[in-house]
Parts: structure tokens; C-alpha cells; sequence
């Protein structure tokens, strides 16, 4: 599978809104849709004040459907879309694939949909999905083993080399998305870090602004409990796969090759 690095929402600090297009024998997959032009177009309704919070800058040309259309595909391509978790920039495109089925974690889905806290009420827009997605919710119920962690495998309508990680606490129903490349796994962890160097598998450092930031998660010690499973995993498997997350703008130009 072909995998595409699409930064589809530049923000303050400079950080990226990292998605993955993925190419699979039949149809395209997203992994997030970040801002779409709905948000472009009217920033007030699909994000309200956190767009000043977010510090979004925000253009046509990022959307992932305008990225996609410049790749030369067709959006309506786009069969399936993956969400790490419904935080409002991570979802914003949404109602740009109106036909592609969007796979959520149930954890999230319920805590996005049902009567969220006060604080979830400022990270999750309902306006964004008022369109009526076609939702596909998933659940683990006796996930597989993926190098240590329990998985939600055979989403329907996806290749088995896709599959979704678990990984609750930037959000109730937070998950990692991992690709098998055909080349090694690359694991997209979303908001579960920050920055790279979080991570890291010999000198971790999370700076003080990325502590200010990651003080924001729904389920605190969840949040830093996977963190330091994905530094073990780094530490012991960082020749087999390669961990990426949202917002490092560093680990998007690397991938991206910018």
C-alpha cells in the first residue's frame, strides 16, 4: 500500500494537522480529515472560538480534498475514513467525503454523541458531522496482540493490514491507527504525544508548553501510562515500525519529505 503525508491544518506553534492518505487495491483511506472547507468557509459554525485557541491558519489548499484532487484521485475515491478521536481538528473534513463510511472507536463515539462533559463540549463540534455521516463503530471484544498492545482488527471494508490501537486518555475513545506498508508498520498515534521527543527511547523530554497542552486529556493517567508503552515500543521495536503522531511538525517534514 501507497501511503500519502498530508499536513491538512497548519496551527500556532507551528504545528501540523498530520493525515494519511492510504492507497489500497479498491479505494482510498483517510486517517483524519483535519480541517475541511466547511471550516475554510465558515471557521464560526465548525469550530468556534477554538480556532483562536488553536491559532488555525486556515486554507483551501490543506484540505485533504483539495490535497486529494491535486494527487490527480477523485475524492468520491475516498471509501473509508479512519478517526484517531472526534476533536474538532481532526474531524473538520468530515462532511467533505459525504459517501465514505467513518470508522470511530465506540469510547469516543458515545463521549462525542451522547451528553459530553464541559470540556469535551470545547473539543467536539456536532455541526461537523450534522451531514449525517456513515458511521462504523468499533469495539474490542477480545482484541489481538500487536506488539503488546490489544487491537481492533478486520474493520469491515479494510485490508487486514490496517488496523486500530487503543490508546484512551488525550480523549475517552482516543485510538492509534497502524498500517502494515508492506515496508515495516507505521503506527499514526494521533494526540497520544505531542512531540517526538516525548518518546523518545533513551533521553524522553516533553517541553513545558507540551506538558501545558497534554494537561488538557480527558483520562490523565491513561494519557501517560501509553506514552510510556509507546516509549517501550520505540525502545524495542523502532527497527520494525516507525511512530508518528499529529501535530509534530518535524516528524511530518521527515515523512513527507519537506
Amino acid at each position: 500500500m501507497r501511503i500519502h503525508h498530508l499536513n491538512c491544518g497548519t496551527m500556532a506553534f507551528g504545528l501540523v494537522d498530520h493525515c494519511l492518505l492510504i492507497e489500497t487495491r479498491d479505494s482510498l483511506v483517510l486517517v483524519d480529515t483535519g480541517y475541511g472547507l466547511g471550516c475554510v468557509r465558515d471557521p464560526g459554525k465548525m469550530l468556534g472560538v477554538s480556532r483562536f485557541v488553536l491559532g488555525a491558519k486556515l486554507r483551501e489548499s490543506q484540505t485533504a480534498v483539495r490535497q486529494i484532487q491535486a494527487l490527480g484521485y477523485d475524492p468520491r475515491d475516498v471509501r473509508h475514513i479512519i478517526l484517531t478521536h472526534l476533536d474538532l481538528d481532526h474531524s473538520g473534513g468530515l462532511s467533505d467525503f459525504p459517501e465514505a463510511t467513518v470508522h470511530v472507536h465506540g469510547p469516543e463515539f458515545r463521549a462525542a454523541t451522547a451528553t459530553p462533559t464541559f470540556s469535551e463540549r470545547l473539543r467536539y463540534r456536532a455541526q461537523q458531522w450534522e451531514h449525517g455521516p456513515k458511521w462504523m463503530v468499533n469495539e474490542v471484544e477480545g482484541g489481538e496482540d500487536w506488539f503488546g498492545f490489544t487491537t481492533v482488527r478486520d474493520l469491515p471494508g479494510l485490508p487486514p493490514e490496517i488496523l486500530v490501537v487503543p490508546l484512551a486518555g488525550h480523549t475517552r475513545g482516543h485510538v492509534g491507527v497502524a498500517v502494515d506498508s508492506g515496508r515495516g508498520w507505521l503506527l499514526h498515534a494521533g494526540d497520544a504525544f505531542l512531540t517526538e521527543s516525548s518518546i523518545d527511547p533513551e533521553q524522553p523530554k516533553t517541553p513545558f508548553f507540551v506538558k501545558l497542552f497534554e494537561s488538557g486529556a480527558i483520562v490523565g493517567d491513561a494519557h501517560r501510562e501509553n506514552q510510556r508503552r509507546l516509549r517501550e515500543l520505540n525502545r524495542a521495536h523502532s527497527h520494525e515500525l516507525t511512530i508518528i503522531n499529529s501535530h509534530d511538525a518535524a516528524v511530518f517534514a521527515r515523512l513527507a519529505g519537506r
